[in-house]
């Protein structure tokens, strides 16, 4: 007798061992050794998240699992960085639910609900959000509210955004279910089901990254963020739309590029942030993970409107370049010879301006705000 949940499991292997070609083989290869043992990580990480997604969840008896957070590495992908904190839990969409916290040291966040076209497909449109700005946080910032009902919900991501991760306070979320949980069934039929939906999910990570480096003007990747076809510039900021895919924020204007340098090279990047709530540039690998470490100076791969230094003209200059410099605006490249580079300004008054990008000599490139 052959159970599904064993069929579902094969198939979940046989995904898992192909999945490496997307960027070993063909126009999305990646050209290095670190990125290549990135790949293998980005599969482990993909899949735990797949687990906590789709495997593990009971709707009925909801928990807040960490999807992002500044110093997790095996929750670093997606996009992630390390100025903020990303809690994702599923829902039922005709449950009613209390979600409450403290706000802790949190410049931003908020609570958006996604929809789910298929089992394990990514989302491609948000259904709700729930803002800070949107709830009576009372003198000690504690804060709660009902969630209801909500067509097309499947499931809750929130964000909080810290200016100063290694000292702030996280949000201490929670969240419990207002109707009573059906019988808990973790049976044959469930378990395949659920396991086929984790398959789905990491196919298609594995569909948008590695992200293209300096990649041909005509060579179109047509799943995720709007990124730079040439290397070391950016894309065209943009505001994200209710329709959108994947889990990204409603709140935010992003913009992409990517960098190629040499050992003596360095990029002086430039731009002009619009009032928001908060900015910050995050240095990835091609698998749109952060690879810094917030709590060593040497490894620093994120800025943000509270720890950069600005020009007298209100713009701020970054040097990227292979190790950190005396700028105070320096970010590390690690040693990776190539990787993409992600803007993100939350509730920003206006799209923001282009940045602009110089490459020049590491010797050449400025040590301080001017």
């Amino acid at each position: 007798m052959t159970h599904e949940s064993t069929a579902a499991w094969q198939e979940l292997l046989a995904t898992l061992g192909d999945l490496d070609r997307s960027f070993l083989e063909g126009d999305r290869a990646v050209t290095d050794d670190r990125h290549i043992a990135d790949g293998y990580r980005m599969l482990a990480t993909t899949l735990g998240v797949a687990f906590d997604t789709y495997l593990f969840p009971e709707p009925g008896r909801p928990q807040f699992v960490a999807v992002n957070t500044p110093f997790r590495r095996d929750r670093r992908w997606g996009g992630d960085n390390t100025d903020a904190y990303y809690f994702m839990c599923p829902v039922d969409p005709k449950r009613r639910y209390r979600i409450s916290g403290n706000k802790g040291d949190s410049v931003y966040f908020s609570v958006t609900a996604y929809n789910e076209p298929a089992p394990g497909a990514w989302s491609d449109r948000i259904v709700a959000i729930v803002r800070d700005t949107d709830l009576d946080i009372d003198a000690d910032g504690n804060f709660s509210f009902e969630f209801p009902p909500t067509p097309d919900a499947a499931v809750l991501m929130t964000r909080d955004y810290q200016a100063h991760p290694l000292t702030g306070r996280p949000i201490a979320w929670n969240i419990e279910a207002l109707d009573d949980p059906e019988p808990i069934r973790h049976g044959d039929a469930e378990t395949a089901a659920r396991l086929r939906a984790a398959a789905a999910w990491v196919r298609m990570m594995f569909a948008i990254v590695p992200l293209p480096v300096g990649a041909r003007a005509d060579d179109q990747h047509g799943l995720g963020h709007e990124i730079a076809h040439t290397a070391n510039q950016f894309a065209e900021p943009y505001q994200v739309p209710d329709a959108n895919f994947g889990w990204s924020a409603r709140d935010a204007c992003y913009c992409y590029g990517s960098f190629v340098l040499e050992d003596d090279e360095a990029l002086v990047i430039t731009h002009r942030p619009p009032s928001c709530r908060f900015w910050n540039l995050v240095v990835w690998n091609q698998f749109m993970a952060t690879y810094g470490d917030p709590q060593d100076p040497a490894a620093r791969s994120s800025l943000n409107n509270h720890s950069a230094a600005p020009n007298s003209d209100g713009s701020v200059t970054v040097v990227l370049s292979n190790q950190i410099t005396a700028h105070p605006n320096s970010l590390s490249t690690l040693g990776y010879p190539r990787g993409n580079l992600a803007f993100r300004w939350f509730l920003a008054d206006e799209v923001p301006g282009r940045p602009e990008v110089q490459l020049v000599k590491a010797s050449d490139a400025p040590t301080s705000a001017t």
